[in-house]
């Protein structure tokens, strides 16, 4: 026995059992240290790991938001060009429903008055600085359109040509005092002259003057072309809207509204020649 523990193999063995001691008295003290420590960083790390997982989640949000919103200007913007195209086939529509009517009225004017010759206009441009509603047409001396002569539309008188070019013509309106036009009552037959003047203007109305002082016009009376002046007979003017007289009340006038509504006008019809107008338009004179 006494030679065992003195031999290699009891050295071996011994060697190993202290190993696996110290190793267990080791991880012993190492797990009661650790363990503590584990629990302070987790208990440390852990507000930061919140914010983190917040910090996440809000650029996430953030990120979803961004491309929701971009999809959601995508559509609009589609949506808006959809519009845009629904409006212009509208505003085409519009047009061409515009220009049928006008050509359907074109023609029972032609119809109803054949000794009229008339070359259809279309306006290109306005006069800003014109109190009175001036513009300018489209055709001009080349489509046989002469100064003086009259411009209508189916509502009725809109004014003549005031000027003229090769391929355009301005137009002088009823509301100007550049115009002077026989007028007859349609129902009382009393006659007088149609002008206008700056302030009538500004209420788009003018002015039937020279009426006598036994004449029976009323407010709401149609007036016509009386065929005395530069415009053939029968072209309604407008309607009555207010009757007054001069301050020594010897003279009656009345204010008239033009059926034509010059702000809305888009196609005329120019009288270009009728019976009798050589003799009342000098530019006219010897063409006949």
């Amino acid at each position: 026995m006494r030679f065992f523990f003195r031999s290699r193999q009891f050295k071996i063995i011994l060697s190993i059992f202290l190993c696996v001691v110290i190793s267990a008295t080791v991880f012993g003290l190492i797990g009661e240290h650790i363990a503590p420590q584990a629990d302070i960083a987790g208990t440390i790390a852990a507000p930061f790991k919140s914010a983190a997982t917040f910090v996440s989640g809000f650029f996430s949000d953030i990120s979803k938001k961004y491309s929701d919103g971009n999809k959601l200007m995508l559509e609009n913007a589609e949506l808006k060009n959809e519009l845009n195209d629904l409006r212009k086939k509208v505003a085409d529509y519009s047009d061409i429903k515009s220009q049928n009517e006008f050509y359907e009225n074109y023609l029972e004017i032609k119809d109803a008055n054949p000794d009229f010759s008339f070359t259809s206009a279309s306006l290109i441009a306005r006069d800003a600085e014109d109190p009175y509603g001036g513009f300018t047409l489209n055709k001009g001396s080349l489509s046989g359109i002469a100064k003086y002569d009259p411009v209508i539309t189916d509502a009725g008188v809109i004014g003549y040509i005031s000027e003229v070019g090769l391929t355009t013509s301005k137009v002088a309106t009823v509301l100007s005092p550049e115009i002077t036009l026989g007028a007859l009552d349609v129902r009382t037959k009393d006659s007088g002259i149609v002008s206008g003047s700056i302030e009538l203007a500004k209420d788009k109305l003018c002015r039937m003057s020279n009426l006598s002082r036994s004449c029976s016009v009323a407010v709401g009376d149609w007036i016509m072309t009386s065929g005395e002046g530069i415009f053939p007979e029968g072209l309604l003017i407008g309607q009555i809207s207010a009757i007054s007289s001069d301050k020594y009340n010897t003279s009656i006038y009345a204010d008239i509204k033009p059926f034509a509504e010059l702000s809305d006008i888009k196609n005329v019809m120019v009288i270009t020649d009728f019976e009798g107008q050589g003799g009342i338009n000098p530019d006219k004179n010897g063409e006949k």
